[in-house]
């Protein structure tokens, strides 16, 4: 038996999308479930993730930290992020502009897409800092966009690092994510 021919992959769009049950993503009309749902430890360290972003975003006026909410890119690409960052004010029920920092953290079903379709998405979309969190090995690679292109920052375990969003500055304690 052959491969699937392209024309017989079904296509879906935000549409199909918003009437689906569960988590799922879309990443050009290619849908992903997003179950099952996270490990412990990765709820564990999304959760820090949210607290520490909050704490850094408390005196800032523009800009928010949110968990996975829809990132409506284009009728057929809608991403959930696991923790991410914007700094403007939306508008509806889905964000349409590029988030500022976005953390994926890695889990065994996700991170072939996270480390590469996202990587790529993100990337393309300008989103300005794309950290992948490893709970596994307790390692996040920190990227940051640079003429268009993602460049690695570091492999963080216990550094502090200073994201600049714009209008204020977010210093991560990565070592507080493992703990």
């Amino acid at each position: 038996m052959g491969a699937v021919k392209a024309e017989y992959i079904p296509h879906y769009t935000y549409d199909d999308y918003k009437h689906w049950e569960d988590q799922w993503e879309l990443i050009e009309g290619v849908p992903y479930a997003m179950s099952p749902a996270p490990m412990i430890k990765h709820q564990k360290i999304s959760n820090k993730i949210a607290r520490l972003l909050d704490e850094e975003l408390e005196e800032c006026e523009n800009c928010t930290a949110l968990l996975p909410v829809d990132w409506k890119i284009s009728e057929d690409t809608i991403v959930q992020p696991d923790n991410l960052v914007i700094c403007y004010e939306p508008k509806g029920a889905y964000l349409t502009k590029a988030p500022t920092l976005i953390f994926e953290v890695l889990s065994k079903a996700t991170e072939k897409k996270d480390t590469t379709l996202k990587f790529e998405l993100y990337e393309k979309e300008g989103v300005r800092y794309y950290v992948i969190v490893n709970p596994d090995d307790e390692i996040a690679k920190v990227y940051g966009l640079k003429e268009g292109r993602y460049i690695k920052m570091l492999d963080a375990t216990d550094e502090h690092v200073t994201f600049d969003p714009g209008p204020c500055e977010i210093t991560v304690d990565f070592g507080k994510l493992w703990l």
